[in-house]
């Protein structure tokens, strides 16, 4: 049986949600199938344009009658943060499975009624944490639980682009909290704290704090300048609930830096290392064999990790982002189906949330903040 998707949004992500559930089908051969049934938009003339280059059936500017459609089993939400909201309890309460980019919502107290909604009703639900799930990083968590570096005992991450780096871009929506909610956290530094959860576990406090770098940006009418109201940098000590620590820091400042999520994690035995700009490589040290042979070394992904191998069958060829992004839509799919809950559902991603609330709290308020 086949599964109909809405898709609300064809910007960046929205162009990567169409594509995916397009490949999944093609890559997996183990998911169902995909009608590309109804594609929102505004205005409507851009609607039907993506709508003929996506591949979807029917075009609208109405996101609610999409989400009513009796032929759209999906909903696949990439619009700005603050319309995420609405648009999730709606498809909710029309009993469709939703997959929403992140951030779930704009406040953690939206997040928790998205949760409860999902919860509530059964329907499954995934957000959009696509880089937690290559193949390298499954490999990584691999070796974590096979104790090949030991008791994990601190982490080091860091997330930088350079998108909002020149003081003379014009002011935008994502400056408003309102309309962005938090900045380079919302942005960025969700995608560091997924990856800190599924490697070391749940965090216990942390002390944070952040800055907003760029006060004031020029209004896109040349009226003036806008209040900046969210921050451009981040920065967090962590302690988890296993004992260890760990820092993690983020910047949407950060000149040169296209999608610098970088992270090492330290163990008793040794340590591993990632960086988001060479998904395809883990490096590994071990404290073992002979001192004058011991050094770091590549793991190159392959066949050997799956998925990779359902995508092609010879190692060094490379993944990609849209790769990751179709992985994460047959693990949809494969949840809907199975009737079972995916990862990262509403539930997960809240977690991920609050913890990046903590982080704004903290630096706002100047204490440690427990979860």
């Amino acid at each position: 049986m086949s599964l109909g998707l809405g898709l609300i949004g064809t910007g960046f992500m929205g162009k990567a949600h169409a594509l995916a559930y397009r490949a999944a089908e093609a890559v997996f051969g183990d998911v169902p199938p995909v009608r590309l049934a109804r594609l929102c938009d505004t205005p409507v003339e851009n609607a039907r344009r993506y709508a003929t280059q996506f591949g979807f059936d029917v075009a609208t500017d109405d996101w609610r009658t999409l989400i009513a459609a009796p032929d759209v089993d999906i909903v696949s939400i990439t619009t700005p943060n603050a319309l995420h909201k609405e648009m999730a309890l709606t498809a909710i309460a029309a009993g469709k499975h939703v997959h929403c980019e992140k951030p779930l919502a704009l406040t953690i107290g939206d997040a928790e009624e998205m949760e409860a909604a999902a919860r509530a009703a059964g329907v499954r639900t995934m957000v959009g944490y696509n880089y937690i799930h290559n193949p390298a990083i499954t490999h990584a968590r691999r070796l974590i639980s096979e104790g090949v570096i030991g008791k994990p005992v601190h982490f080091r991450g860091w997330v930088d682009e350079d998108y909002q780096a020149d003081p003379d871009l014009p002011w935008t929506w994502r400056a408003k909290r309102a309309d962005a909610g938090l900045g380079a956290l919302g942005d960025l530094g969700c995608h560091l704290v997924s990856m800190s959860h599924i490697l070391m576990g749940e965090i216990e406090s942390l002390i944070a704090d952040t800055q907003i770098i760029h006060d004031t940006r020029p209004l896109p009418d040349g009226s003036g300048r806008g209040t900046v109201e969210n921050e451009d940098t981040a920065s967090a000590i962590l302690r988890y609930k296993t004992g260890a620590q760990g820092t993690v820091c983020t910047s949407r400042s950060a000149w040169g830096r296209k999608n610098k999520l970088d992270w090492e994690l330290h163990g008793t035995k040794g340590m591993l290392t990632f960086s988001q700009e060479r998904l395809n490589e883990l490096q590994l040290y071990t404290n073992d064999g002979p001192k004058s042979q011991q050094g770091f070394r590549t793991i190159l992904t392959g066949p050997e990790h799956a998925p990779y191998d359902s995508f092609c069958p010879a190692p060094g060829h490379q993944l990609g982002f849209g790769d990751l992004k179709t992985i994460e839509v047959a693990t949809f799919l494969r949840a809907i189906t199975a009737g079972t809950d995916a990862f990262p559902s509403f539930t997960d991603a809240l977690e991920f949330e609050r913890i990046i609330h903590a982080i704004d709290i903290s630096a706002r308020e100047g204490r440690r903040v427990t979860l």
